[in-house]
């Protein structure tokens, strides 16, 4: 399930107008439109990180890999909100990051 939000949430960065964005993520109003294109790619790429390795066999540390990477996005995300003065807007990133840290640790324990 991890993968699937964050195949969506990377998706709609990478396609849609900021102006699409902004009412779901203020953030991207202040961030350039290259860097939310970006963030969208590393979205992708770690959602297949996450589902290719276990699903195919092939090069599971990946799959260990992309979740610790996802535990680092939210935390950097809890801070730009933090920065912005949306204290009540982190707790979907303390949701991800618990759910990231049990993907790598149930990635560690097969």
């Amino acid at each position: 399930m991890l993968g699937v939000f964050y195949l969506y949430a990377g998706g709609k960065k990478i396609v849609q107008s900021q102006e699409r964005l902004a009412p779901m993520m203020g953030w991207v109003d202040t961030v350039p439109m290259p860097a939310v294109r970006a963030v969208g790619v590393v979205e992708v790429l770690g959602a297949a990180g996450l589902i290719l390795p276990p699903a195919t066999g092939i090069a599971p540390v990946l799959a260990i890999l992309a979740a610790v990477g996802f535990v680092v996005l939210q935390v950097l995300a809890a801070g730009l909100h933090l920065s912005r003065g949306e204290a009540k807007d982190t707790g979907l990133n303390l949701v991800l990051i618990l759910l990231a840290a049990v993907a790598a640790w149930l990635a560690t324990a097969f």
